[in-house]
């Protein structure tokens, strides 16, 4: 074979990753005629198919497949190279980072702000979605690094590592008193808790359930921050994380109860090149025992 065109070759590798043709013709901003077209010529250079269609979906041949594993090794190398050399961005080192909406923020900037130089040397930019967004960018190489309370899904993914920061129990406050005892008087009022979508509150479903508590939800909210507001502004019990317990009563809230059967666990997940990141690598050095204890002074100021 005297000659490849890598274009084609990588719209191939795109419509394999991407499922079907036409999300892979979105991605590489082009009609779908003409990454079907491109991929015929690779065909013929090849000298056999690299698709068959089953049903309405696209599956790879024997050969397809074959291809794949080349071109996918080809392909992350070389967003590999493109990430080292990205870290420079006006002679500062750039770090992209995705957050889980579900986060608590002041707890997600505590980890950020361990990792992240005070003398300006570094570029930090932020983003926030859902966990499967974010992981999804993640593997496209369009993040260096996300925290996030869902760490299971990055199993999935060889390429994809994930490490535990740290855990920490939940703690139920309201504007209100009630007469009975935890966890009996979660029923006398109406609960906001986090979405069933986030980690949390499918843990808390669950832990209703075992407790044969029949609470009232008044809501759901992927936003920990709405969430407090809503309770702030007396609207119902809400939860948090057992470490904000003394930044929360201080707006005249009341404790009900914690428990330490519901926990919040963040995770830090990571491409495996990323390894080499400067922050990446500080943070995975990093002992955050006193921040999920509760006792670290920096969280406790900034909230």
């Amino acid at each position: 074979m005297s000659h490849l065109n890598y274009n084609h070759l990588y719209y191939f590798w795109m419509v394999h990753k991407k499922g079907s043709v036409a999300k892979a013709a979105e991605a590489l901003c082009l009609t779908p005629q003409t990454v079907t077209g491109q991929i015929r010529v690779l065909e013929t250079r090849f000298k056999g198919s690299l698709f068959k269609r089953v049903g309405r979906s696209l599956e790879p041949t024997e050969l397809g497949e074959l291809v794949f594993r080349y071109a996918d090794k080809m392909f992350s190398l070389s967003y590999e190279m493109l990430d080292l050399l990205n870290y420079q961005k006006d002679e500062k080192i750039l770090f992209e980072v995705g957050i889980a909406d579900a986060l608590s923020k002041a707890l997600a900037s505590r980890v950020l702000l361990s990792v992240v130089p005070s003398d300006g040397s570094m570029h930090l930019a932020c983003f926030e979605a859902t966990h499967e967004s974010l992981m999804t960018r993640l593997r496209e190489h369009k993040l260096d690094m996300i925290l996030s309370d869902c760490a299971g899904e990055s199993l999935k993914y060889p390429e994809i590592l994930s490490k535990k920061l740290g855990e920490c129990g939940i703690a139920f406050f309201s504007a209100e008193k009630y007469d009975k005892p935890f966890p009996e008087c979660l029923e006398q009022g109406k609960l906001l808790i986090p979405g069933k979508r986030t980690s949390l509150g499918q843990q808390l479903h669950h832990w209703f359930d075992e407790n044969g508590l029949n609470v009232t939800i008044l809501g759901e909210f992927d936003d920990a921050a709405m969430m407090k507001a809503f309770g702030y502004f007396k609207q119902g019990i809400f939860v948090a994380p057992s470490i904000y317990k003394q930044e929360i009563l201080s707006h005249d809230m009341h404790l009900l109860g914690e428990t330490t059967d519901i926990k919040e666990v963040y995770h830090v997940m990571f491409a495996e090149r990323m390894i080499r990141h400067p922050a990446v690598k500080r943070l995975l050095e990093t002992d955050f025992t006193d921040l999920f204890a509760g006792r670290d002074a920096q969280v406790q100021h900034l909230l």
